[in-house]
């Protein structure tokens, strides 16, 4: 289930932004105050920008997982599809369950389009990005000096 972050997803974030090896392509290693500085910034881009990450809830285990959703940061080119699942929940299909619901979500609500980009070094983001059906339309510089493919997702399939 996606739905809004709240306080209460605190101690996920915690646990994600603090291990290096997990957050490492998300800013990551974040101490405390930073992660809770990134939970209260995903709460208030839906307030700036009207999108936004939702928090990931598995219904059947009653607890978050991650984030999923479609950010656009101050001073980038474009906005962007983007997740993180929590080490525990990987590789059983939830960011990808999670993307499509996003991307449909957009252009069920008048995007053109829905795009990401990701490090060179970010597998697995590629990986997930290929088996949504991601097409790779450009590659540019970004402002903080990275080079990375733009890739355009389309419409899911039912």
């Amino acid at each position: 289930m996606l739905r809004a972050p709240v306080e209460e997803d605190f101690p996920v974030y915690c646990d994600f932004f603090g291990d290096a090896a997990a957050s490492r392509f998300y800013g990551g290693p974040l101490s405390p105050a930073a992660a809770w500085a990134r939970l209260t910034a995903d709460v208030g881009h839906w307030v700036l920008r009207g999108h936004g990450v939702w928090a990931i809830d598995l219904v059947e285990e009653r607890r978050c997982v991650g984030t999923c959703g479609i950010v656009h940061a101050n001073g980038w080119p474009r906005h962007e599809l983007t997740w993180w699942i929590a080490r525990d929940a990987r590789r059983r299909g939830i960011a990808a369950e999670a993307s499509r619901g996003v991307i449909t979500w957009a252009l069920d609500n008048g995007w053109d389009a829905v795009e990401t980009h990701m490090r060179d070094e970010n597998e697995a983001a590629q990986r997930l990005t290929e088996k949504l059906g991601g097409e790779q339309v450009a590659r540019e510089k970004f402002p903080d000096g990275i080079e990375r493919s733009v890739y355009r997702f389309p419409r899911p399939r039912a």
